[in-house]
C-alpha cells in the first residue's frame, strides 16, 4: 500500500493586537481568555502531527489527543471552579445602600453594612457635641430585603449562560441597591427634645439695671433647638454611611426685659440719685400687659400711693373728654380752635369757653366731674372755673384728700391722683384703638372712635421737649399734658405734672408722675428728674435702643 500523504499546509494565522492569534475570516475577536485556550489547543495538534509524521505511530497521535482533551477538560474545571467562587460573591462594583461590597459574600456583606449604619451620629449644637446611636433613635436596617435585591441581580443569568459569558470576560453590569430601613421621627424628636434641647438650650438672661443711671446692662442671647429641622438633618445623617456628622440648626432668643418690679426698683434708685427731698408719685402701665407700677416716695422713704395732688392743666384731658361727649361730628370750626388752643399752648381761657359754650354755662366745672365719677374716679374733681377769682361751686372730699399721713397741699379747685389720670388716659387709648372700653360702656354712642383719635392727636401736638418728652429720643410720639402753676401766695412752684401715652418701637405705655415741694420745687431739677425717670422706663422697652 501507498503510504497516504498528510497535507503540510496550516492554517492563516493573523496576530490578535492582545497578542494571540486566530484563523483569518473570523466574524469576531474573542477576548484573550478564549484566544488562550485556542492557540493551546491548535499548538497541541499541530505538534502531534509532526509527531505522527516523524514517527507514522498512529496510536501515539490517539494518546495525544486524549491527552489534549484532558488537558482542556482540566482548563474548563478550573474556569468552573473559578467562576463558582466569583459567583458566590458580589461582582465588582456592587453597592448597597452606599456601601461597596464587591467581592464579599452574603454574610460579609450583611455584618460590613451594619457596622456602616450603627456608627453613632455627631450631632454639634453649638459648643456641644452630642453622640447619637441610630438604634435609639428607631433606625432598623433592612438588611435581608437589601441582600434579597442584590442577589436576585447577581443570579439574574442562567448559571451555564453566566458562565459562557464569563469566560468571554462578559461580566454583570454591577448592581446597586437604594437603602432600605425604617426610622421613628417620633422616637428621635422625643431624644432630640429630651436629652438635647433639655440640656443644651441656653435661656437668655435678662438685662439689668445699672445702678445709679437710666439704662440696663445688656443681657445675654438665649438658643432654642430647632426640633423640625434636627428631626431632618438627624434622620439624612442616619441614612447616609460617610456623612454622619450634623450641625444642629437653632434660633437666637433676645435677652429678655428685667422683671417689672426690676423697673419699680430702677425709678426708685433715680429718684434716691437725684436726692429728691419732695413728695412723688409714679403711675406705670404697660398696655401689652396690663401691667402696673404704682408707688409714692416721700423725702427718701417709699409710702403707700394713691395721693391728691393739684391736677392743673392735667385736668383739661378731663375737659376734651366731657366736651367731645357733647358734640356731635364734626366740630364746629371754633370749639376746634378753642380745643388746640387749651391742649396744644395750655391756656386757661379756652378751656373755661369750652365748658361754659358746650357743657354746661354755669357748672361746667360740676358736669366735668359727674363724668368722672360715672365712669368710676373717686378722687378725680374739678370744683370752679379756672379764671382767676372763679366762685368754688362745690366742696369735695375724696379718699385721696381725706388721707391724713401725708398731703401735697392739692387745690381745692382741681384734684386728681396719678392712678386716676393714667386709667383716664388708658380709657381714652383703648377707646382710639377698638372703639370699645369704658367710653363705649358708660357713654354709648356719644364718643366715636374717631373723636378718640382726634384727642390723641390734640395731646401729641402738645410740644414742649422737657419733662416726660425730654426722656424720650427725638421722633417718639408723646401724647400728654403737663401741669404746674405758680403759687399767688409766694410766687413760687410747688406742684409739676405730666400724664402721656408714649409710642415705642418696644412697645407702648402710659406714664403719670407728680413731684411736689412744700418749699419750693424748682423747674430745671424737676424737669431732669422726670426725664431721667422717662428715660429709664424707655429703655426698659427699647433695651437695643438705648
Amino acid at each position: 500500500m501507498g503510504r497516504t500523504h498528510l497535507s503540510r499546509r496550516r492554517p492563516t494565522l493573523t496576530e490578535h493586537p492582545s497578542g494571540g492569534a486566530t484563523s483569518a475570516g473570523a466574524a469576531r475577536e474573542p477576548p484573550l481568555q478564549a484566544f488562550y485556550y485556542a492557540n493551546l489547543v491548535q499548538f497541541a495538534c499541530n505538534h502531534a502531527r509532526r509527531f505522527v509524521l516523524r514517527r507514522g505511530d498512529t496510536a501515539i497521535l490517539r494518546w495525544i489527543s486524549i491527552g489534549v482533551l484532558f488537558l482542556g477538560l482540566l482548563l474548563v474545571v478550573f474556569q468552573l471552579i473559578q467562576y463558582s467562587r466569583l459567583r458566590s460573591a458580589y461582582p465588582a462594583g456592587t453597592v448597597i445602600a452606599g456601601v461597596p461590597v464587591a467581592g464579599l459574600n452574603r454574610q460579609q456583606t450583611a455584618e460590613r453594612l451594619i457596622q456602616a449604619y450603627s456608627m453613632p451620629v455627631e450631632m454639634r449644637y453649638g459648643d456641644a457635641v452630642v453622640q447619637i446611636k441610630p438604634s435609639v433613635a428607631g433606625f432598623k436596617l433592612d438588611v435581608e430585603s437589601m441582600l434579597a435585591a442584590a442577589d436576585q441581580q447577581r443570579i439574574s443569568l442562567p448559571f451555564w449562560n453566566a458562565f459562557w459569558g464569563f469566560l468571554w470576560n462578559q461580566l454583570p453590569e454591577p448592581a446597586e441597591i437604594p437603602l432600605r430601613a425604617e426610622t421613628s421621627d417620633e422616637r428621635l424628636r422625643a431624644y432630640l427634645r429630651d436629652e438635647v434641647a433639655t440640656r443644651y438650650d441656653k435661656s437668655p438672661s435678662p438685662a439689668q439695671p445699672v445702678p445709679g443711671s437710666s439704662s440696663f446692662s445688656p443681657g445675654k442671647p438665649g438658643t432654642v433647638l430647632d426640633l423640625n429641622r434636627a428631626v431632618i438633618l438627624v434622620t439624612d445623617a442616619m441614612r447616609n454611611p460617610t456623612r454622619r456628622v450634623v450641625n444642629l440648626t437653632y434660633s437666637i432668643q433676645n435677652p429678655t426685659r428685667p422683671s417689672f418690679p426690676n423697673l419699680q426698683v430702677m425709678m426708685q434708685q433715680v429718684l434716691s440719685v437725684n436726692e429728691f427731698e419732695g413728695l412723688a408719685e409714679i403711675y406705670l402701665l404697660d398696655i401689652q400687659t396690663g401691667q402696673e407700677i404704682n408707688f409714692a416716695w416721700n423725702a427718701g422713704e417709699i409710702i403707700a400711693p394713691g395721693i391728691a395732688f393739684t391736677a392743673a392743666s392735667t385736668m383739661k384731658i378731663p375737659i376734651m373728654i366731657s366736651t367731645f361727649r357733647r358734640l356731635d361730628e364734626p366740630s364746629p370750626a371754633n370749639i376746634t380752635s378753642l380745643m388746640e388752643s387749651m391742649i396744644e399752648l395750655s391756656e386757661n381761657d379756652p378751656a373755661d369757653r369750652l365748658m361754659e359754650e358746650v357743657i354746661d354755662n354755669r357748672l361746667g366745672p360740676l358736669a366735668v366731674t359727674e363724668d368722672l365719677q360715672k365712669m368710676g374716679y373717686e378722687s378725680t374733681f374739678m370744683a370752679g372755673f379756672f379764671y382767676p377769682g372763679a366762685a368754688l361751686l362745690r366742696d369735695y372730699d375724696t379718699p385721696a384728700n381725706s388721707r391724713t399721713d401725708v398731703s401735697a397741699e392739692p387745690d381745692r379747685y382741681n384734684q386728681t391722683t396719678p392712678v386716676e389720670a393714667g386709667m383716664l388716659l388708658n380709657d381714652l387709648y383703648q377707646c382710639a384703638s377698638t372703639g370699645g372700653g369704658t367710653f363705649a360702656a358708660v357713654f354709648p354712642g356719644q364718643i366715636s372712635q374717631s373723636e378718640c383719635r382726634l384727642m390723641i392727636s390734640y395731646l401729641t401736638k402738645n410740644r414742649i421737649a422737657v419733662l416726660i418728652e425730654a426722656g424720650v429720643p427725638e421722633g417718639v410720639q408723646v401724647a400728654h399734658k403737663h401741669g404746674w402753676l405758680t403759687d399767688p401766695a409766694d410766687g413760687l412752684i410747688h406742684t409739676i405734672s405730666d400724664a402721656a401715652i408714649v409710642y415705642t418701637p418696644g412697645g407702648n405705655f402710659i406714664f403719670v408722675i407728680y413731684l411736689y415741694d412744700q418749699e419750693q420745687l424748682l423747674f430745671d431739677p424737676a424737669n431732669a428728674l422726670v426725664a431721667s425717670i422717662t428715660q429709664s422706663i424707655y429703655n426698659y422697652y427699647n433695651l437695643a435702643g438705648q
